[in-house]
């Protein structure tokens, strides 16, 4: 099995930046699994935000957030972070943090395989 703990949610204001981490543990975690950022806002479907493979060789991004979030891992810690910069309050929403299994960069939920409990990110006008 595989735990994954997001931390790093919080309330800041418009143009802030924040940076969250996700830190995995379990017997079956592999540093060569995917993992990914997704987050789901009040009222709407969790969506795909970020995702990276194990060696930090490809990422993807969703388009409303390229060039704005970074995504990175530190397969030492088995973490991965999100930085957040130039945040809008459309960006409010429940961070997860997502592992999946292949060492490919899938952006559909149903492609990953273990999931955090997720972190809360309000941005304020």
């Amino acid at each position: 099995q595989v735990q994954l703990v997001e931390s790093g949610g919080g309330l800041v204001q418009a143009g802030d930046s924040l940076t969250l981490s996700c830190a995995a543990s379990g017997r079956t975690f592999s540093k060569y699994y995917t993992m990914g950022w997704f987050r789901q806002a009040p009222g709407r479907e969790r969506e795909f935000v970020a995702g990276i493979i194990w060696n930090g060789g490809a990422t993807k991004y969703a388009g409303s957030v390229k060039g704005r979030f970074t995504i990175s891992r530190d397969n030492a810690k088995n973490t991965v972070y999100l930085q957040m910069n130039s945040l809008k309050p459309a960006d409010t929403a429940i961070y997860y943090c997502a592992v999946d299994r292949r060492m490919i960069v899938d952006t559909l939920q149903d492609d990953y395989d273990y999931w955090g409990q997720g972190t809360q990110v309000t941005v304020s006008t």
